[in-house]
């Protein structure tokens, strides 16, 4: 996969990865982002983070979900590249009025300060890539479960 990113930063040379997926940021950079988004397993990997804007990839298994969560200073817009789900959003964690089925193409935008849960619904792995503004997580995140990336973020 690393061979279809194409990187270019005139004072340094690239970053080497040292994992599935290697945050490229804040350097330019171009991705064919459909490739990108399915060849991720991990639950979620980094893949550019900048002072302004970070986008990850996320791999939700069947039966799986992002958790119930809000991010108060962050606008988040997520795209499914592959799979079924159903969104929540609302305003509370106990007033979540907006529920949506999702499929592949389809994209979500969480205001900051929304409440919102992703949850596979289909029967393969819901592979989708999410853009935070400003960024979210730390530069180079990498959970490898949901179970990994709720402990580090505790």
């Amino acid at each position: 996969m690393h061979n279809k990113h194409h990187y270019y930063h005139s004072h340094s040379p690239p970053p080497q990865p040292t994992a599935p997926i290697t945050d490229f940021g804040p350097y330019p950079f171009v991705t064919d982002i459909v490739k990108a988004t399915d060849a991720n397993d991990f639950y979620r990997s980094a893949l550019w983070t900048g002072n302004y804007l970070q986008t990850t990839l996320m791999s939700i298994p069947v039966g799986g979900e992002i958790g119930l969560e809000v991010h108060p200073d962050t606008d988040q817009f997520l795209r499914i590249e592959q799979g079924a789900g159903v969104v929540q959003m609302g305003n509370a964690k106990d007033n979540l009025y907006l529920v949506q089925q999702v499929f592949d193409d389809f994209a979500v935008i969480v205001p900051a300060g929304t409440w919102h849960n992703i949850t596979n619904t289909g029967n393969v792995p819901l592979k989708l890539y999410s853009i935070y503004a400003p960024p979210h997580h730390p530069y180079g995140t990498i959970h490898q479960t949901k179970a990994i990336a709720d402990m580090m973020e505790d």
